[in-house]
C-alpha cells in the first residue's frame, strides 16, 4: 500500500514515496475533491437546520 492512516501523525495520511505516482497523486486529489463536496454539503446542510431553528425560534417569540 503506498498510503495509510497513521495515528503517529497526528491523522494524516503517510505517503511512501517509493510507491507515488501519477496515479497515486490522482487518487489522492480525487480524495481531497470528494472530502471538499462532503464539507460543501454539510455546511448546506447546516445553513438549513439554522434556517429552520431561526424560524422556529420566531415563530415561538410570536406566542
Amino acid at each position: 500500500m503506498w498510503w495509510k492512516l497513521s495515528p503517529h501523525t497526528g491523522d494524516r495520511d503517510v505517503v511512501d514515496p517509493d510507491h507515488f505516482t501519477c496515479e497515486s497523486a490522482q487518487i489522492l486529489i480525487e480524495e481531497i475533491m470528494g472530502c471538499n463536496r462532503d464539507l460543501e454539503n454539510i455546511q448546506k446542510n447546516n445553513n438549513d437546520v439554522q434556517k429552520k431553528m431561526k424560524n422556529i425560534i420566531d415563530v415561538l417569540g410570536r406566542v
